[in-house]
């Protein structure tokens, strides 16, 4: 999993979407709920054998300029944590807080 730091990263990353899928978890690494997202979102991970998609992780204390960057970019509210799938660039799911689970990311790529 490639953890986003700089504007580059992030306009690569979605880039990378015309070609396979990608996840992004915006995830808060002093809050709880986070932990639980991040936890799910490894164990998909883990459990997927598909080698066609990317993983991506942006930490959003200490990455905030480019966090917000997405947001704006996306027009999609800032929330944490918050998982996105982008395929063909442009969002195809995303979700927050307790509904990041690895049954529905799952269902999401059906």
């Amino acid at each position: 999993m490639k953890e986003i730091k700089t504007d580059q990263e992030w306009h690569d990353l979605f880039e990378q979407s015309e070609i396979a899928p990608v996840l992004l978890l915006k995830h808060s690494t002093t809050c709880p709920i986070s932990a639980e997202a991040y936890g799910e979102f490894q164990s998909f991970i883990e459990g997927n054998d598909e080698k066609s998609l990317t993983f991506a992780l942006i930490k959003v204390i200490e990455s905030r300029p480019v966090s917000n960057l997405i947001s704006e970019e996306l027009g999609v509210k800032h929330e944490s944590p918050q998982l996105f799938i982008f395929d063909k660039k442009s969002v195809k799911w995303v979700d927050s807080h307790f509904s990041i689970t690895k049954k529905k990311i799952e269902k999401a790529l059906a």
